[in-house]
């Protein structure tokens, strides 16, 4: 099977940084795309990022300019640096790895995997 455990929530204030990572483990042959979404206390969740196994990135407008995701597909590790942090930031962030190719025994299997989410605070 595959795991997908996100690190690297916390509090932090406002105009702060934080960067989480993410990493994803078991028998596993590619992953298409890797990304980050949030959500928030009351709200459904959204995406935040999107980087592919070529490097193409995507980004919500909201995020545009203060985050950026970043990849390495030989860890199987996504990353996102967040700055200039604000309140509104302030939700559950879960890593997302998409077109994940995987070994269980002698068959090759695909699918898509959440982590469990990290809590992101930015509170004064």
């Amino acid at each position: 099977q595959v795991q997908v455990v996100e690190s690297g929530g916390g509090l932090v204030q406002p105009g702060g940084s934080l960067r989480l990572s993410c990493a994803a483990s078991g028998s596993i042959f590619s992953i298409n795309a890797m990304g980050w979404y949030r959500q928030a206390p009351r709200k459904q969740r959204e995406l935040v990022a999107i980087i592919t196994s070529a490097g193409t990135t995507t980004y919500v407008n909201f995020v545009k300019g203060r985050f950026t995701i970043s990849r390495d597909n030989a860890k199987n590790t996504v990353y996102l640096q967040m700055n200039s942090l604000k309140p509104e930031d302030t939700a559950v962030y879960y890593c997302n790895a998409d077109g994940v190719t995987y070994y269980s025994g002698p068959y090759r299997y695909a699918g898509e995997f959440w982590g469990q989410g990290t809590q992101v605070t930015v509170s004064s």
